[in-house]
């Protein structure tokens, strides 16, 4: 409770603040996109893991300004990264909370107008473990981001019930394969395999989360992933050092 307290009112005073990580193309390894992720810097505290405050924020009914905050910042920054030339995507975590607003669709199409942003710039990313995937209205918004050109990530593939056959209805373009089957070996190997060959076969991307070995980074090139993730690639980075890392890669 003292933890919600205090995260009520982090984002105006500055507290959370976006990290970006990048995503690499396996083939040419140039940085294609990056994910943007919240960080809260408590002020007594120090750093509070965001695997503690996102479920505080879900539970207190908080995740609204830290989301908006999110999509703001995504949003700006994929504007000023993409220039003649350059393509990066920036994708943003939405939490099922904020797809059953109409407030976030219109944060995310004034965001767009606001920066001349073309939709395409941007995927946003939810849970393959959510239920929130079988609640209708749920399925209306994905869609009608997707109608508008964004992306739709699903991520964590592999640790809940989403079945790729159910994209019928979650207008996915992007599968992320969760780090604990990239990590893993044996049996993993055969779902990692088989998740790429049915998502290529929708038009789905693949991407390998996780990366923090050479041996797991081979592993997703010779299992088909289309796009790689993790610590071995790098780390969540500042806005400063993230743009530093996009002008000379």
């Amino acid at each position: 409770m003292n933890l919600a307290a205090d995260l009520d009112g982090a984002v105006l005073r500055g507290e959370i603040v976006a990290v970006f990580q990048p995503q690499l193309d396996v083939r040419t390894g140039c940085i294609v996109g990056v994910e943007a992720l919240a960080r809260w810097n408590h002020p007594h505290l120090g750093s509070i893991p965001p695997q503690t405050f996102i479920a505080i924020a879900e539970e207190h009914e908080l995740i609204g300004e830290i989301g908006d905050f999110m999509i703001d910042e995504g949003c700006r920054c994929a504007a000023e990264w993409n220039s003649p030339g350059r393509r990066v995507e920036v994708a943003v975590n939405v939490s099922a909370a904020q797809l059953l607003t109409l407030d976030f669709l219109e944060r995310v199409t004034d965001n767009l107008a606001k920066y001349s942003l073309p939709a395409d710039h941007i995927v946003i990313e939810i849970t393959e473990s959510l239920p929130v995937l079988d609640v209708p209205e749920v399925a209306d918004r994905l869609v009608h981001l997707r109608r508008l050109g964004l992306g739709i990530s699903i991520d964590d593939y592999g640790t809940g019930y989403s079945l790729l056959a159910r994209f019928g209805t979650v207008p996915a373009t992007e599968i992320k394969i969760d780090q604990s089957l990239i990590q893993a070996s044996g049996e993993s190997t055969h779902l990692i395999g088989d998740a790429v060959e049915r998502a290529h076969a929708m038009r789905v991307r693949v991407v390998a989360e996780g990366i923090e070995t050479e041996e797991q980074l081979q592993r997703a090139r010779d299992l088909g992933c289309d796009r790689v993730q993790g610590y071995l690639l790098g780390r969540p980075a500042s806005e400063c050092d993230t743009a530093r890392l996009l002008s000379v890669s």
